[in-house]
């Protein structure tokens, strides 16, 4: 086949289909197909002919009753359609079970809620033993998707040392937000701050307060873990109801705005000395024009102020703009 459709492969299906399938579409298209009993050498393994043929890339071709068949690339146009009608009917079939497991975890939670003692047992779950409960915080990261938030106050039962293990941050396909908040006295002790400095290196966002009440480990929007004594390792509470769960990354994002990034000496998107005076006399109800009069300056320079605030709260609203600024200490 000419170098034409060389180019069309590239631009029709590289990135559609993974990397080493389109590698092998490309060596089946440079030699114009090959001999069926050829097609797993050339092209790696036999896998690999399986995989161009179940997506329609490449099919077998007869070339009569004395010669063998011959294994041929389809077109890339054509193996696109064939690469698109796959990937449809996989979507489909995902989507299916996607569905079903909804609806199964759905009437898991119906049937928990209706019955009684088991149903709350099932929602708020009290674990004494310490194996179980080292299981189930390994559990917990595996089960992370979307968000992975922990809270750490360093209160241990043994004294840190160089070989202590620590669980690894939750992995799934790049897509989940590691967050934590630690006591300051973690990030003032030397392993612990080289702990903290091996979960920033492994992609985790970290932050400091002075005081954290409690330990705890949350995933998603849908189980959290909690400790029932000052380590979590005497008793947790593992708690799948959602209006706790809810509850409780509530409580955490309160926290993280309260917070210090981790390796900075002061909060978060310090305003400047003229932003936060303009931040103190919004929230005393005042004008843009008593504002700018106030401050002996132009009433556009005090709306470029104001929008710098907005932009470094992630607020609409003058009202929203005080709240936020008050939890994160920025005023009183």
């Amino acid at each position: 086949m000419d170098g034409q459709n060389q180019i069309n492969a590239q631009r029709l299906l590289a990135g559609v289909v993974p990397d080493e399938i389109f590698a092998s579409y490309s060596k089946l298209l440079a030699e114009d197909g090959c001999p069926e009993s050829d097609a797993a050498s050339l092209l790696g393994s036999a896998e690999q002919v399986a995989e161009l043929t179940a997506r329609g890339m490449a099919h077998l071709r007869p070339d009569g009753p004395l010669l063998p068949p011959r294994l041929v690339p389809a077109p890339p146009e054509l193996a696109l359609q064939g690469v698109l009608s796959e990937l449809s009917r996989r979507l489909v079939n995902d989507q299916e079970r996607l569905l079903a497991g909804h609806k199964r975890l759905s009437d898991f939670h119906q049937t928990a809620a209706s019955s009684s003692s088991s149903g709350m047992e099932r929602l708020v779950q009290i674990v004494t033993d310490r194996d179980e409960i080292s299981r189930l915080s390994y559990a917990l990261i595996n089960a992370a998707r979307h968000d992975w938030l922990t809270l750490d106050n360093y209160v241990l039962e043994a004294p840190v040392e160089d070989t202590t293990g620590y669980a690894p941050l939750p992995v799934f396909e790049g897509q989940v937000q590691c967050r934590a908040i630690y006591e300051i006295r973690c990030a003032e002790h030397p392993i612990g701050a080289k702990t903290i400095e091996a979960a920033v290196a492994a992609g985790e966002q970290a932050r400091l307060l002075p005081r954290i009440g409690m330990k705890m480990k949350l995933a998603d929007e849908a189980v959290a873990l909690l400790p029932l004594t000052p380590t979590g390792m005497g008793g947790a509470l593992l708690v799948r109801s959602p209006v706790i769960v809810g509850a409780l990354r509530e409580y955490f994002e309160l926290l993280w705005e309260k917070a210090i990034p981790f390796g900075s000496t002061k909060a978060a998107g310090p305003l400047t000395p003229a932003q936060a005076q303009v931040l103190q006399l919004l929230t005393q109800g005042l004008s843009d024009e008593a504002i700018a009069r106030r401050m002996d300056i132009s009433v556009n320079t005090m709306r470029r102020h104001w929008t710098a605030i907005r932009d470094e709260l992630g607020v609409e609203t003058r009202f929203a703009a005080g709240a936020a600024a008050v939890r994160r200490g920025w005023i009183d």
